[in-house]
């Protein structure tokens, strides 16, 4: 099995002295794995940076073995970010979710849309409340929706109004821009307290039931922005 595709490295991890096991979410074939030869030489290493948009050649005998992969840049993502180690950190998050909660050799073209659309948003001001909906994006392509305006009721809290879950045995109070779309916040706090919203949401939700660990690069992104 022999083909040509492009995507985003999700994570590498070193195979022998001079090779790597990398996993890439591609357009054509989705999550796929192989070994990268050569891939820890300093030319290749320069390329193999997580979230770099790779031209990649797959080559594998057998459907059941592992395959290995001849690769180009396509576009470097990932190094215009070195001196931010906040967005680089969440570039590391986001490949880290999709690497988890995406099946093996699945073509999922809104998954790679949400790729793409991550590295567009990124560069904004308000990236980080964009990244939380990003997030629930990701969690919709997957299956998995929530609506957060059929979860909760408007309730006066210490003179100003907020939303308030539904929920009968935990009473949590929600920001308001996971509900109303079009709130425009840039308070820290705020986003802080959306992120763990989520963060719950995905624990029990998405990751429990499936015998899963939230990856400990979510854990560093969030406390890279405290």
């Amino acid at each position: 099995m022999i083909w040509d595709d492009i995507g985003y490295l999700l994570s590498k991890n070193r195979y022998n002295e001079n090779s790597l096991i990398v996993e890439i979410f591609t357009q054509k074939h989705g999550k796929v794995s192989g070994i990268i030869f050569g891939g820890t030489s300093k030319k290749l290493k320069n390329y193999l940076q997580i979230g770099n948009k790779l031209f990649v050649n797959y080559n594998s005998k057998s459907p059941n073995k592992i395959g290995y992969f001849k690769i180009e840049i396509y576009q470097a993502l990932s190094p215009l970010y070195f001196d931010d180690n906040k967005k680089l950190s969440c570039i590391i998050s986001a490949m880290s979710l999709v690497k988890l909660l995406t099946a093996d050799s699945q073509q999922n073209k809104s998954i790679y849309s949400l790729l793409e659309n991550f590295f567009t948003f990124i560069k904004n001001d308000n990236w980080i409340k964009n990244y939380i909906y990003w997030e629930l994006k990701l969690f919709t392509a997957l299956g998995y929706d929530i609506e957060f305006n059929n979860l909760v009721d408007k309730k006066m809290i210490n003179n100003k109004m907020q939303y308030v879950s539904k929920s009968l045995t935990e009473k949590k109070i929600i920001p308001d821009f996971l509900v109303d779309k079009n709130q425009n916040t840039e308070d820290l706090k705020t986003l802080l307290g959306g992120l763990k919203l989520v963060g719950d949401y995905l624990e029990k939700t998405i990751l429990r039931p499936n015998n899963l660990i939230q990856p400990i690069s979510r854990f560093l992104f969030i406390n890279s922005l405290k």
